[in-house]
């Protein structure tokens, strides 16, 4: 079966990164299983991603960030085998796109990476920014940053890039794993999430707008 299949794709040692947990008991948590039973529901994912009545954007935002993180990851874990440094020597979507490395520690400057290069780069990031509790306060009445959503903007315009270069350089990989489906109901799922808050610049966009599926765009 399908499921069955998606299992063996999706299997717990090919997660690129541990996958990053919400406390039991907490908002967070609580606003997890939510959105998570809305999804299962079947709901039309547009209106999947809208805040739920009374709910902080914040959180909602948090939440949704750590969650397609954690799926991102796993999408990326499961293609990694087909992207090396030889088959995807620059960090690319296509021709027309290539995409450079940049954070405040080891690289201050724009810098080109392999694609597998990148991701790590990009992964631990992700982590490290996540689990500090400065910018993710993950205790009760401790306040957001005020640069939270800027920095959610970042965090989020980055693993779209996943997605581009997943799509052009390993759309084949997908299709003969079998995981179309599943990669596709995620990325759906980020498009409406990202274009609902507004918190991806519309040009980041523009590699996946002729998306086979026509509902890129």
């Amino acid at each position: 079966t399908m499921a069955l299949c998606l299992k063996q794709v999706f299997n717990k040692d090919k997660t690129f990164r541990p996958r990053k947990k919400f406390e039991p008991g907490t908002q967070r948590f609580e606003l997890y299983k939510k959105a998570q039973a809305s999804l299962k529901s079947g709901l039309d994912l547009k209106a999947v991603v809208q805040l739920p009545p009374g709910e902080s954007i914040n959180d909602w935002i948090a939440v949704h960030v750590v969650d397609f993180f954690n799926r991102i990851n796993l999408i990326y874990g499961t293609m990694s085998e087909y992207c090396t440094e030889k088959s995807c020597p620059i960090m690319s979507g296509g021709l027309k796109y290539e995409y450079r490395w940049q954070d405040d520690s080891k690289y201050k400057k724009p810098t080109k990476l392999s694609a597998p290069q990148y991701m790590c780069m990009l992964m631990d990031w992700i982590e490290m920014l996540i689990n500090n509790e400065d910018i993710f306060p993950t205790r009760i009445g401790v306040p957001f940053p005020r640069q939270f959503q800027q920095v959610c903007t970042k965090i989020l315009t980055r693993l779209f890039r996943v997605f581009v270069h997943v799509y052009i350089h390993h759309f084949d990989s997908i299709i003969n794993m079998g995981a179309e489906a599943h990669v596709n109901t995620c990325y759906k799922h980020f498009y409406y999430f990202i274009r609902e808050f507004s918190l991806v610049d519309h040009r980041e966009l523009e590699p996946l707008v002729r998306m086979p599926q026509g509902w890129g765009g």
